[in-house]
Protein backbone atom coordinates (compact mmCIF):
# COMPACT_ATOMS: atom_id res chain seq x y z
CA UNK A 1 0.00 0.00 0.00
CA UNK A 2 2.94 2.27 0.26
CA UNK A 3 2.84 2.79 -3.22
CA UNK A 4 -1.43 3.85 -3.24
CA UNK A 5 0.50 6.51 -1.34
CA UNK A 6 3.08 7.19 -4.03
CA UNK A 7 0.35 7.85 -6.34
CA UNK A 8 -0.68 10.23 -4.23
CA UNK A 9 2.51 12.29 -3.69
CA UNK A 10 2.79 11.97 -7.67
CA UNK A 11 -1.02 13.41 -8.02
CA UNK A 12 -0.64 16.22 -5.76
CA UNK A 13 3.02 16.87 -7.61
CA UNK A 14 1.31 17.12 -11.07
CA UNK A 15 -1.87 18.97 -10.67
CA UNK A 16 -0.82 21.10 -8.08
CA UNK A 17 3.01 21.58 -8.00
CA UNK A 18 3.19 21.63 -11.78
CA UNK A 19 -0.22 22.15 -13.17
CA UNK A 20 -1.24 25.05 -10.82
CA UNK A 21 2.24 26.80 -9.07
CA UNK A 22 4.71 26.50 -11.40
CA UNK A 23 3.01 28.29 -13.69
CA UNK A 24 4.45 31.49 -11.85
CA UNK A 25 7.76 30.06 -12.72
CA UNK A 26 7.26 29.83 -16.23
CA UNK A 27 5.39 32.88 -16.78
CA UNK A 28 8.02 35.63 -17.18
CA UNK A 29 9.60 33.16 -20.66
CA UNK A 30 5.95 32.21 -21.64
CA UNK A 31 5.08 35.81 -21.65
CA UNK A 32 7.74 37.58 -23.34
CA UNK A 33 7.76 34.92 -26.25
CA UNK A 34 4.40 35.55 -26.97
CA UNK A 35 3.85 39.03 -26.34
CA UNK A 36 1.38 38.99 -23.69
CA UNK A 37 0.53 41.72 -21.03
CA UNK A 38 0.44 41.84 -18.18
CA UNK A 39 -3.16 41.65 -18.04
CA UNK A 40 -3.27 38.71 -20.26
CA UNK A 41 -0.73 36.78 -18.03
CA UNK A 42 -2.49 37.38 -15.04
CA UNK A 43 -6.13 35.66 -16.58
CA UNK A 44 -4.56 33.04 -17.63
CA UNK A 45 -4.16 32.44 -14.10
CA UNK A 46 -7.06 33.19 -13.14
CA UNK A 47 -8.73 30.75 -16.02
CA UNK A 48 -6.93 27.37 -14.00
CA UNK A 49 -8.28 28.84 -10.97
CA UNK A 50 -11.74 29.96 -11.74
CA UNK A 51 -11.91 26.47 -13.90
CA UNK A 52 -11.21 24.45 -10.83
CA UNK A 53 -13.50 26.38 -8.47
CA UNK A 54 -16.05 25.49 -11.21
CA UNK A 55 -15.67 21.79 -11.09
CA UNK A 56 -14.22 21.39 -7.87
CA UNK A 57 -17.93 19.87 -6.47
CA UNK A 58 -18.32 17.63 -9.66
CA UNK A 59 -14.73 15.72 -9.03
CA UNK A 60 -16.11 14.96 -5.89
CA UNK A 61 -19.31 13.60 -7.25
CA UNK A 62 -17.87 11.49 -10.22
CA UNK A 63 -16.12 9.90 -7.62
CA UNK A 64 -18.29 9.24 -5.31
CA UNK A 65 -20.60 7.90 -8.05
CA UNK A 66 -18.18 6.13 -10.75
CA UNK A 67 -15.26 5.60 -8.47
CA UNK A 68 -12.31 7.50 -7.40
CA UNK A 69 -9.90 5.39 -9.75
CA UNK A 70 -11.90 6.18 -12.39
CA UNK A 71 -12.35 10.02 -11.79
CA UNK A 72 -8.76 10.27 -10.78
CA UNK A 73 -7.15 8.66 -13.89
CA UNK A 74 -9.96 10.95 -16.23
CA UNK A 75 -8.05 13.74 -14.67
CA UNK A 76 -4.84 13.09 -14.93
CA UNK A 77 -5.83 12.29 -18.70
CA UNK A 78 -7.16 15.82 -19.01
CA UNK A 79 -3.86 17.26 -17.26
CA UNK A 80 -1.81 15.56 -20.06
CA UNK A 81 -3.71 16.77 -22.84
CA UNK A 82 -3.91 20.53 -21.12
CA UNK A 83 0.29 20.27 -20.67
CA UNK A 84 0.92 18.44 -24.05
CA UNK A 85 -1.26 21.16 -25.87
CA UNK A 86 0.59 24.15 -24.23
CA UNK A 87 4.16 22.88 -26.03
CA UNK A 88 2.51 23.57 -29.28
CA UNK A 89 -0.04 26.77 -28.63
CA UNK A 90 0.16 30.16 -29.78
CA UNK A 91 -3.02 32.04 -30.13
CA UNK A 92 -4.50 32.90 -26.43
CA UNK A 93 -7.66 31.78 -26.62
CA UNK A 94 -6.23 28.32 -27.16
CA UNK A 95 -4.13 29.30 -24.71
CA UNK A 96 -6.29 30.05 -22.12
CA UNK A 97 -9.03 26.91 -23.37
CA UNK A 98 -5.87 24.94 -22.49
CA UNK A 99 -5.26 27.02 -18.91
CA UNK A 100 -8.69 26.14 -17.81
CA UNK A 101 -8.20 22.25 -19.46
CA UNK A 102 -5.44 22.32 -16.40
CA UNK A 103 -7.91 23.52 -13.60
CA UNK A 104 -10.86 21.75 -14.70
CA UNK A 105 -8.44 18.11 -14.31
CA UNK A 106 -7.52 19.19 -10.77
CA UNK A 107 -10.94 19.08 -9.87
CA UNK A 108 -11.05 15.71 -10.87
CA UNK A 109 -7.97 14.69 -8.74
CA UNK A 110 -7.33 16.23 -6.16
CA UNK A 111 -10.47 15.37 -3.91
CA UNK A 112 -11.00 11.99 -5.22
CA UNK A 113 -7.08 11.27 -4.25
CA UNK A 114 -7.59 12.84 -0.78
CA UNK A 115 -10.69 10.94 -0.12
CA UNK A 116 -9.26 7.46 -1.77
CA UNK A 117 -5.98 7.89 0.77
CA UNK A 118 -8.61 8.77 3.85
CA UNK A 119 -10.32 5.51 3.35
CA UNK A 120 -7.38 2.92 2.40
CA UNK A 121 -6.16 4.18 5.61
CA UNK A 122 -8.42 4.96 8.57
CA UNK A 123 -6.30 5.15 11.40
CA UNK A 124 -3.45 6.46 9.10
CA UNK A 125 -5.06 9.08 7.17
CA UNK A 126 -3.35 11.92 8.60
CA UNK A 127 0.37 10.57 7.75
CA UNK A 128 -1.69 9.35 4.17
CA UNK A 129 -2.41 12.68 3.67
CA UNK A 130 0.30 14.36 4.33
CA UNK A 131 2.90 12.44 2.48
CA UNK A 132 0.79 13.54 -0.68
CA UNK A 133 0.82 16.86 0.58
CA UNK A 134 4.29 16.75 -0.06
CA UNK A 135 4.34 16.54 -3.51
CA UNK A 136 3.32 20.02 -3.84
CA UNK A 137 7.05 21.12 -2.42
CA UNK A 138 8.97 18.16 -4.56
CA UNK A 139 6.58 19.85 -7.64
CA UNK A 140 7.51 23.52 -7.14
CA UNK A 141 11.28 22.50 -6.48
CA UNK A 142 11.83 20.34 -9.31
CA UNK A 143 10.35 23.44 -11.01
CA UNK A 144 12.53 25.91 -9.65
CA UNK A 145 15.56 24.08 -10.43
CA UNK A 146 14.49 22.34 -13.75
CA UNK A 147 13.05 25.55 -15.41
CA UNK A 148 15.89 28.13 -15.17
CA UNK A 149 18.22 25.68 -16.82
CA UNK A 150 16.09 24.77 -19.69
CA UNK A 151 15.08 28.35 -20.41
CA UNK A 152 19.16 28.79 -20.69
CA UNK A 153 19.54 25.86 -22.96
CA UNK A 154 16.39 26.48 -25.08
CA UNK A 155 16.74 29.94 -25.31
CA UNK A 156 12.71 31.57 -25.97
CA UNK A 157 11.78 28.07 -26.75
CA UNK A 158 12.51 27.04 -23.05
CA UNK A 159 9.11 27.59 -21.82
CA UNK A 160 7.51 25.14 -24.35
CA UNK A 161 10.42 22.36 -23.29
CA UNK A 162 9.18 23.03 -19.86
CA UNK A 163 5.43 22.30 -20.50
CA UNK A 164 6.26 19.21 -22.70
CA UNK A 165 8.79 18.20 -19.58
CA UNK A 166 5.29 18.28 -17.30
CA UNK A 167 3.57 16.22 -19.81
CA UNK A 168 5.40 13.50 -19.43
CA UNK A 169 5.83 13.62 -15.89
CA UNK A 170 2.44 13.62 -15.77
CA UNK A 171 1.70 10.94 -18.35
CA UNK A 172 4.06 8.77 -15.98
CA UNK A 173 2.48 9.52 -13.37
CA UNK A 174 -0.80 8.79 -14.79
CA UNK A 175 0.38 4.82 -15.83
CA UNK A 176 1.32 4.32 -12.69
CA UNK A 177 -1.37 5.10 -11.18
CA UNK A 178 -3.21 2.91 -13.44
CA UNK A 179 -1.31 -0.28 -12.72
CA UNK A 180 -1.60 0.79 -9.01
CA UNK A 181 -4.36 2.25 -7.45
CA UNK A 182 -7.51 0.76 -6.59
CA UNK A 183 -10.75 1.68 -5.06
CA UNK A 184 -11.13 0.42 -1.40
CA UNK A 185 -13.60 -2.22 -0.84
CA UNK A 186 -16.78 -1.13 -0.03
CA UNK A 187 -19.02 -2.60 2.74
CA UNK A 188 -22.01 -4.72 1.42
CA UNK A 189 -24.55 -2.45 2.96
CA UNK A 190 -22.71 0.47 1.40
CA UNK A 191 -25.01 1.07 -1.93
CA UNK A 192 -23.50 2.15 -4.60
CA UNK A 193 -24.10 4.85 -7.91
CA UNK A 194 -25.40 8.24 -8.12
CA UNK A 195 -26.03 9.93 -4.60
CA UNK A 196 -29.06 11.17 -3.61
CA UNK A 197 -29.60 14.94 -3.64
CA UNK A 198 -30.93 14.49 -0.04
CA UNK A 199 -27.53 12.77 0.94
CA UNK A 200 -25.41 15.62 -1.02
CA UNK A 201 -27.85 18.53 1.28
CA UNK A 202 -27.11 16.66 4.21
CA UNK A 203 -23.25 16.71 3.90
CA UNK A 204 -23.42 20.41 3.02
CA UNK A 205 -25.70 21.81 5.27
CA UNK A 206 -23.77 19.94 8.44
CA UNK A 207 -22.33 21.96 11.02
CA UNK A 208 -19.08 20.09 11.50
CA UNK A 209 -18.83 20.01 7.55
CA UNK A 210 -19.14 23.58 7.83
CA UNK A 211 -16.93 24.71 10.54
CA UNK A 212 -14.20 22.22 8.89
CA UNK A 213 -15.03 23.82 5.39
CA UNK A 214 -15.09 27.76 6.47
CA UNK A 215 -11.67 27.05 8.70
CA UNK A 216 -10.03 25.56 5.13
CA UNK A 217 -11.27 28.53 3.34
CA UNK A 218 -9.76 30.98 5.76
CA UNK A 219 -6.73 28.64 5.57
CA UNK A 220 -6.92 29.43 1.65
CA UNK A 221 -6.81 33.07 2.08
CA UNK A 222 -4.03 33.37 4.62
CA UNK A 223 -2.05 31.35 2.60
CA UNK A 224 -2.47 33.07 -0.61
CA UNK A 225 -1.68 36.12 0.79
CA UNK A 226 1.78 35.24 2.17
CA UNK A 227 1.96 33.39 -1.46
CA UNK A 228 1.32 36.27 -3.72
CA UNK A 229 3.41 39.41 -1.48
CA UNK A 230 5.30 38.52 1.20
CA UNK A 231 8.70 38.23 -1.05
CA UNK A 232 7.04 41.69 -2.12
CA UNK A 233 7.37 42.60 1.57
CA UNK A 234 10.90 41.84 1.37
CA UNK A 235 11.71 43.68 -1.61
CA UNK A 236 10.07 46.96 -0.65
CA UNK A 237 12.10 46.48 3.05
CA UNK A 238 15.31 46.86 0.98
CA UNK A 239 16.29 43.44 0.55
CA UNK A 240 17.42 41.43 -2.95
CA UNK A 241 14.94 38.97 -5.11
CA UNK A 242 17.78 36.47 -4.53
CA UNK A 243 17.75 36.46 -0.84
CA UNK A 244 14.10 36.60 -0.41
CA UNK A 245 14.48 33.59 -3.84
CA UNK A 246 16.63 31.25 -1.05
CA UNK A 247 14.46 32.35 1.92
CA UNK A 248 11.20 30.73 -0.11
CA UNK A 249 13.58 27.95 -1.48
CA UNK A 250 13.86 26.79 2.44
CA UNK A 251 10.63 27.23 2.84
CA UNK A 252 9.47 24.37 0.33
CA UNK A 253 12.43 22.46 1.34
CA UNK A 254 10.70 22.36 4.44
CA UNK A 255 7.50 22.26 3.66
CA UNK A 256 8.14 18.43 1.70
CA UNK A 257 8.78 16.71 5.44
CA UNK A 258 6.70 19.29 7.24
CA UNK A 259 3.38 17.23 5.70
CA UNK A 260 4.42 13.65 6.46
CA UNK A 261 5.35 14.75 9.91
CA UNK A 262 2.27 16.77 11.14
CA UNK A 263 0.04 13.83 9.54
CA UNK A 264 2.03 10.98 11.65
CA UNK A 265 2.06 13.30 14.98
CA UNK A 266 -1.84 14.16 14.68
CA UNK A 267 -2.57 10.28 14.29
CA UNK A 268 -1.14 10.09 17.77
CA UNK A 269 -1.78 13.35 19.29
CA UNK A 270 -4.94 13.83 18.25
CA UNK A 271 -6.26 15.29 14.84
CA UNK A 272 -7.24 18.67 16.74
CA UNK A 273 -4.34 19.24 18.87
CA UNK A 274 -2.46 19.04 16.36
CA UNK A 275 -4.36 20.88 13.63
CA UNK A 276 -4.82 23.75 16.48
CA UNK A 277 -1.09 24.03 16.59
CA UNK A 278 -0.30 24.13 13.16
CA UNK A 279 -2.53 27.14 12.68
CA UNK A 280 -1.05 29.00 15.93
CA UNK A 281 2.36 28.87 14.41
CA UNK A 282 1.36 30.03 10.79
CA UNK A 283 -0.43 33.14 12.21
CA UNK A 284 2.39 33.89 14.38
CA UNK A 285 5.06 33.47 11.80
CA UNK A 286 2.69 36.63 9.71
CA UNK A 287 3.25 38.46 12.89
CA UNK A 288 6.79 38.42 12.94
CA UNK A 289 7.68 40.72 10.09
CA UNK A 290 4.77 43.37 11.26
CA UNK A 291 7.30 43.83 14.18
CA UNK A 292 10.42 44.66 12.29
CA UNK A 293 11.58 44.27 8.77
CA UNK A 294 14.93 43.06 8.76
CA UNK A 295 16.71 39.68 7.80
CA UNK A 296 16.59 37.80 11.16
CA UNK A 297 12.68 38.46 11.40
CA UNK A 298 11.52 37.37 7.78
CA UNK A 299 14.07 34.61 8.35
CA UNK A 300 12.07 33.11 10.99
CA UNK A 301 9.07 34.13 8.98
CA UNK A 302 9.59 31.87 6.24
CA UNK A 303 10.94 29.30 8.58
CA UNK A 304 7.89 28.72 10.52
CA UNK A 305 5.46 28.76 7.46
CA UNK A 306 8.05 26.28 5.97
CA UNK A 307 7.72 23.91 9.20
CA UNK A 308 3.90 24.25 9.51
CA UNK A 309 2.10 25.24 6.26
CA UNK A 310 2.14 21.71 4.24
CA UNK A 311 1.55 20.21 8.03
CA UNK A 312 -1.93 22.45 8.36
CA UNK A 313 -3.07 21.58 4.46
CA UNK A 314 -2.92 17.87 5.21
CA UNK A 315 -4.14 18.32 8.79
CA UNK A 316 -7.73 20.31 7.37
CA UNK A 317 -7.71 17.92 4.62
CA UNK A 318 -7.35 15.00 6.96
CA UNK A 319 -9.99 16.67 9.25
CA UNK A 320 -12.45 17.22 6.14
CA UNK A 321 -12.42 13.43 5.59
CA UNK A 322 -13.26 12.43 8.89
CA UNK A 323 -16.89 14.03 9.81
CA UNK A 324 -18.83 11.54 7.12
CA UNK A 325 -19.15 8.22 6.26
CA UNK A 326 -16.79 6.79 3.40
CA UNK A 327 -19.25 6.92 0.76
CA UNK A 328 -19.51 10.57 1.58
CA UNK A 329 -15.98 11.59 1.70
CA UNK A 330 -15.40 12.93 -2.00
CA UNK A 331 -18.57 14.60 -1.61
CA UNK A 332 -17.65 16.52 1.99
CA UNK A 333 -14.21 17.28 0.67
CA UNK A 334 -14.89 18.77 -2.76
CA UNK A 335 -17.33 21.04 -0.68
CA UNK A 336 -14.25 21.88 1.79
CA UNK A 337 -12.01 22.36 -0.97
CA UNK A 338 -14.89 24.89 -2.90
CA UNK A 339 -14.11 27.11 0.03
CA UNK A 340 -10.48 26.77 0.29
CA UNK A 341 -11.05 27.97 -3.61
CA UNK A 342 -12.78 30.78 -2.85
CA UNK A 343 -10.39 31.98 -0.14
CA UNK A 344 -7.75 32.00 -2.45
CA UNK A 345 -9.43 34.51 -4.93
CA UNK A 346 -10.92 36.52 -1.67
CA UNK A 347 -7.04 36.75 -0.41
CA UNK A 348 -5.29 38.95 -3.22
CA UNK A 349 -7.99 41.30 -3.66
CA UNK A 350 -8.73 42.26 0.20
CA UNK A 351 -4.73 42.30 0.73
CA UNK A 352 -3.72 44.13 -2.89
CA UNK A 353 -6.54 46.94 -1.97
CA UNK A 354 -5.16 46.80 1.92
CA UNK A 355 -1.74 47.71 0.09
CA UNK A 356 -2.85 50.01 -2.43
CA UNK A 357 -5.12 51.88 0.72
CA UNK A 358 -2.51 52.28 3.28
CA UNK A 359 1.14 52.55 1.13
CA UNK A 360 2.68 49.23 3.05
CA UNK A 361 2.06 46.02 3.66
CA UNK A 362 1.50 46.04 7.40
CA UNK A 363 -2.09 45.95 6.75
CA UNK A 364 -2.53 43.55 4.59
CA UNK A 365 -0.13 41.05 6.68
CA UNK A 366 -2.23 42.46 9.77
CA UNK A 367 -5.43 41.53 8.82
CA UNK A 368 -4.60 38.02 6.98
CA UNK A 369 -2.87 37.37 10.82
CA UNK A 370 -7.02 38.57 12.39
CA UNK A 371 -8.39 35.92 10.04
CA UNK A 372 -5.90 33.39 10.79
CA UNK A 373 -7.11 33.83 14.64
CA UNK A 374 -10.29 33.32 13.63
CA UNK A 375 -9.56 30.13 12.21
CA UNK A 376 -7.23 28.94 15.56
CA UNK A 377 -10.69 29.41 17.03
CA UNK A 378 -12.37 27.78 14.92
CA UNK A 379 -10.16 24.50 15.07
CA UNK A 380 -10.71 24.48 19.02
CA UNK A 381 -14.55 23.62 17.60
CA UNK A 382 -12.64 21.13 15.48
CA UNK A 383 -10.79 19.25 18.86
CA UNK A 384 -14.15 18.92 20.65
CA UNK A 385 -15.82 17.20 17.68
CA UNK A 386 -16.64 13.57 18.54
CA UNK A 387 -15.03 10.64 17.41
CA UNK A 388 -18.41 9.32 15.41
CA UNK A 389 -19.37 10.09 12.00
CA UNK A 390 -21.73 13.51 11.73
CA UNK A 391 -23.44 11.98 8.35
CA UNK A 392 -23.63 8.58 8.27
CA UNK A 393 -24.43 5.67 5.56
CA UNK A 394 -28.62 5.14 5.79
CA UNK A 395 -29.30 8.87 7.15
CA UNK A 396 -31.70 9.62 4.49
CA UNK A 397 -34.42 6.77 3.36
Amino acid sequence: MVLTVLCGTLASLVVIGLGRLAYGVILPSMRVELGLSYQQAGLLGTVTALSYVCFVLAGGQAAARWGARASILFGMCTVVLGFAGLTLASAFWLIALLMGLLGFGTAFVFAPMVALLATWFPDKRGLAIGCMSSGVGIGMLGAGLLLPYLFEVFGGQGWRVGWGVFAAVALLATVMMALIVRNPPQPVTVSAGRLQAEEKWLVYRNPRVLVVASTYGIIGLGYIVQTVFMVSFMVESGYSEAIAGRYVAMMGLLSIVAGPLWGWLSDYWGRGNALALSILLVALSMLLPLFRQTLPWFFLHFLMIGLSINGLFALIQTSATEQVAPRYIPVAFSFATLFFAIGQFLGPAIAGWLIETTGNFLAAFGFTFVVLVVGFALTLLIRRFPKEVAVSEGQVD
